[in-house]
């Protein structure tokens, strides 16, 4: 583990012991803190990406069959939650935080309804690989976000396991936030695993 992540981890620590009473955090409000005076800052809704869709291409024969509207539209994109970005390495990871019910003791089955998490595949798409990879300046071999889960979902038997197996391979860019009133399972997920990719 390098200095810089411990130094982290200290702040960290140093800042959990003052606090230790507040009974739930937000994602925003503990990297907000860890963040204080370091290279690097967290935004919520950034809006890279707010107009992403505006200048696709379509063929002729598309054009053609599709409506076209007489309204001038300016926006249609896609806003993720936070961004974490590294100053210095001018490297950024976008961050969904998805908070979903979840089937668990004393529910029934169909608790677990929702479809929050399946809506967060949409960074898997091609596409916006390539446009969250570029402009967060991260390499092809690795996805250019990270997901963190939040509510019951995190205990639900079968969206864990959904889940599980869509980030077959790529743990690194989920988490199950299971406690909110504990952050530590959350900032040592983001210094082993996220940290690493944004330097």
């Amino acid at each position: 583990m390098g200095s810089d992540a411990n130094r982290l981890r200290r702040k960290w620590q140093d800042y959990s012991g003052r606090k230790a009473a507040k009974a739930e955090n937000s994602f925003y409000d503990v990297f907000m803190e860890l963040f204080t005076d370091t290279e690097y800052e967290v935004t919520k809704h950034p809006q890279d990406f707010k107009d992403i869709y505006l200048n696709v291409e379509l063929s002729e024969k598309e054009l053609g069959e599709i409506y076209t509207p007489d309204v001038v539209i300016k926006k249609h994109g896609i806003s993720p939650d936070l961004s974490i970005r590294n100053t210095e390495t001018n490297k950024t990871i976008y961050i969904e935080v998805k908070r979903q019910d979840g089937w668990i003791e004393g529910g029934e089955r169909r608790d677990g309804r929702g479809n929050a998490h399946e809506r967060s595949n949409k960074f898997f798409t091609p596409g916006l690989l390539k446009i969250l990879r570029e402009k967060g300046n991260i390499d092809n071999d690795t996805l250019p976000f990270w997901v963190v889960f939040q509510g019951n979902i995190t205990r639900d038997p079968l969206r864990v396991r959904e889940i599980t197996l869509w980030y077959d391979g790529l743990d690194s860019h989920y988490f199950f936030w299971r406690n909110n009133g504990d952050p530590e399972p959350l900032i040592e997920h983001f210094l082993t695993k996220i940290k690493p990719i944004i330097g």
